[in-house]
């Protein structure tokens, strides 16, 4: 609880707020695309860099409010959006994602989602084991992202996994998965002695 007030305090209240109340059964069509845009650019990019340039992309991806639209200008998309952000393969791989979108429908893809859960979104284009639990979070299913703040937080504690020390916080605490995630992933991102607070015996 320290360390969620720290980050309330350091002017990420609003992204505590916003995991706190993220369903995936609310996610629609826009939604969904702008999530899996944010992890695919995020991958191997600091969060910082993304965010600076994310609502210019969102611009060139006409707003991920209609996928079968940005599908069929998705060259134009691309163009524009790799003006912002260099990597033109990952602005791909999101029309590959637009795609699967246009043709089976948002609705269907959840269904694929609820059947399979992690494993389905890990067979989205550039999204791999890590970004995949990235994904899952981001969309609102109760699991946590095992990336590499979270990982030495666990093992300085004393935990076998990630999801062991999130869940022993969240019983604790009464958060969800995911608000222990972010509020743990974020005090990583602002405090470069955050490890200090997980060393066993200190």
């Amino acid at each position: 609880m320290r360390i969620k007030r720290y980050v309330e305090a350091a002017g990420y209240g609003d992204e505590i707020d916003w995991q706190a109340h993220v369903h995936f059964e609310d996610v629609g069509e826009a939604e969904f695309l702008r999530e899996s845009a944010w992890v695919v650019l995020s991958s191997g990019f600091r969060e910082s860099v993304v965010r600076k340039c994310f609502d210019k992309v969102s611009d060139a991806f006409l707003g991920w409010e209609d996928a079968r639209l940005i599908h069929s200008r998705r060259k134009e998309c691309v163009n524009a959006a790799v003006r912002v952000f260099g990597n033109r393969r990952k602005l791909e791989a999101i029309t590959q994602i637009v795609e699967k979108v246009a043709r089976e429908g948002v609705e269907a893809i959840k269904e694929g989602i609820r059947a399979q859960g992690v494993d389905y979104l890990g067979r989205l284009p550039y999204i791999g084991p890590v970004t995949s639990y990235h994904l899952a979070k981001n969309l609102g299913l109760g699991v946590v992202k095992p990336d590499r703040h979270l990982v030495r937080m666990a093992t300085a504690s004393g935990h076998h996994t990630v999801v062991e020390m999130c869940s022993k916080i969240a019983e604790e605490v009464g958060d969800s998965l995911p608000v222990v995630d972010i509020v743990l992933w974020r005090y990583a991102t602002i405090n470069v002695e955050y490890l200090t607070d997980f060393n066993v015996g200190e």
